[in-house]
Formats: C-alpha cells, sequence, structure tokens
C-alpha cells in the first residue's frame, strides 16, 4: 500500500505577506530611534559635565556626574518654581473638572432654550489662537487691580483664570459626549429611589463616568502645567512656574546645558509618571467622547 502523501502545511488566507512584515518592523525601528535619539541625548546631556555639552556634541561622555542634579537647585529657585506650577496646575485642574461636571450633566440632561447655541459657542472658542487673548486679558487684569485692588496680574489666582478659560470650553464640550453615553435609566432609578438630582449626578452618574473625568483632568493639568506664552508674562519672580524658570539656566556669559537637560528630567517624571497611571482611564475616555 501506498503512503498517503504528506499533507502540506496550512497557511491562513489571511496571513500578510512576509514583505509587510519586515517593512512594519523596519518603519516602527526608525519611528522607536526617531523618538528614543532626543531622550537619549537629554539623559546623557544631563550626567554630562559642562565642558562635554558647551562645545561640540559628544555621543560618548567623557566622563558621567550627578553633580548638575545637585546644581539645579541652587542655580534657580527651581523648588519655588516647582511649587507654583503644582499650585495652578492643580488649582487650574480642580477648577476645570468641577464647573465641567456641572455644565456637562446640565447640558445632557436638560433641555433648555439655547442650548444648541451654548454647545456650539463653547467649542467654537477652541478656534482662535491663545496669543489673541494675551493682551485682552492682560488690560483686563491691570484695570481690574487698579480699580479694585484686586491683585490678577503677577499673581497665581490671575494665572489659574487664565488657564481656566483655556481648559474649560474643550472640558465642557468632552464631558458633554461622554455624559450622553451613559443611559438615562441609571438617573432615573436614583431618582426613584430617593435621590435628587445632585444625589443622581454624584452618587450615578460620576462613578459611571469616571473615564472621561479622568481624561478632562489630564488635560486641563497638561494644559497648565507646559504653557509658557501666559506664565512669561502674567507672573513676575515670586509666582514665576516652571515653564518660564528654566529659562534661568541661560545666562548672557554661558548656558548650563547640563543643568537644563537633568531640571527638564526632574519637571518631567511627575507628569510622565501620572500619565503612566491614569493611561487607561485616559484612553477610555477620549474613545467615549469622540465616538459621540
Amino acid at each position: 500500500m501506498r503512503s498517503p502523501a504528506p499533507t502540506p502545511p496550512r497557511t491562513s488566507p489571511m496571513a500578510p505577506p512576509v514583505s509587510f512584515l519586515w517593512t512594519r518592523r523596519i518603519l516602527l525601528t526608525l519611528l522607536a530611534g526617531f523618538v528614543l535619539v532626543p531622550v537619549y541625548v537629554m539623559v546623557s546631556s544631563s550626567l554630562k559635565p559642562l565642558a562635554d555639552v558647551s562645545g561640540k556634541f559628544r555621543w560618548l561622555p567623557s566622563g558621567l556626574t550627578v553633580r548638575p542634579y545637585l546644581d539645579i537647585w541652587s542655580t534657580v529657585p527651581l523648588a519655588r518654581y516647582f511649587a507654583n506650577s503644582l499650585i495652578v496646575a492643580g488649582a487650574a485642574t480642580a477648577c476645570s473638572v468641577v464647573v465641567a461636571v456641572f455644565a456637562a450633566y446640565a447640558v445632557s440632561r436638560h433641555r433648555f432654550r439655547g442650548k444648541r447655541v451654548f454647545t456650539v459657542t463653547v467649542l467654537s472658542t477652541q478656534m482662535f489662537p491663545g496669543i489673541l487673548f494675551l493682551l485682552p486679558l492682560f488690560l483686563l487684569y491691570v484695570n481690574i487691580g487698579n480699580a479694585t485692588g484686586i491683585a490678577l496680574f503677577g499673581s497665581r489666582g490671575g494665572l489659574i483664570l487664565t488657564y481656566l478659560t483655556f481648559s474649560l470650553p474643550f472640558s465642557i464640550w468632552m464631558l458633554i459626549g461622554y455624559f450622553d453615553s451613559v443611559p438615562r435609566d441609571l438617573d432615573e432609578a436614583a431618582l426613584v429611589d430617593g435621590c435628587g438630582p445632585l444625589g443622581a449626578l454624584f452618587r450615578v452618574v460620576v462613578p459611571a463616568a469616571i473615564p472621561g473625568i479622568v481624561a478632562v483632568a489630564v488635560y486641563a493639568f497638561m494644559t497648565a502645567w507646559g504653557e509658557v506664552l501666559f506664565a512669561s508674562v502674567m507672573t513676575d519672580d515670586t509666582t514665576r512656574t516652571l515653564a518660564v524658570g528654566l529659562q534661568g539656566y541661560s545666562t548672557l556669559n554661558d548656558v548650563y546645558w547640563n543643568q537644563i537637560m537633568a531640571a527638564s528630567l526632574v519637571v518631567s517624571v511627575p507628569v510622565v509618571a501620572g500619565f503612566l497611571l491614569l493611561q487607561r482611564y485616559l484612553v477610555a475616555g477620549l474613545t467615549a467622547g469622540a465616538v459621540k
């Protein structure tokens, strides 16, 4: 008897060709190199002596030192700038989230005259570049200070209000889309159980909308943390934030590149760590808002 012919291995009809797989690997490798090379330059420069970063760039340092990480706190008042940024960004984030939750819940759950106009107006504010508001806000803060004695210009409160005007419209718009995805049956069940409108909001809707709220909080915090233009105009020496304070490592005689790189890494660690911890909530919140 003849032995049965060997069965050829089965290949999936949907499997991509080998050339496509290698092309994808090469492109991903190039993209990873494009992203990681600046990180390597930043990390290596922060560990180099000043002589290695003042002249021609060297890919391999002549020596490694942690002195830049110690000097960054004395060259400029980095701790004060760090505290100012935390206070301003944290307060702007908290105010933006609280106001956006109430506004978005009202638009999503209630009908009122001018609802569509309000929504379109809130979204249309994102069309204008921020520099258009620099001079009006400057004049407004100065005039308010002269008329009432309330110091908005050069204060943390004025900077918080400034960042709130940028982050709040988009936060409201994004939470409206997320609240619309939460079934209204949950609100009705909470009202039947004896909750009022605020009780239904905080006990039912807000827990169900945690990913969207986290996405709004991350967006508002990032908007305030890394902003340079308004922080350079609306602050003074005592209220200066990190984004502007890093310029202090550049003097008329020299630029402390190793300290700039070290300070940039230090101030980036809290933001990167927070983003990694909240990444799954951020992706879920942005996806839900975008689908709506």
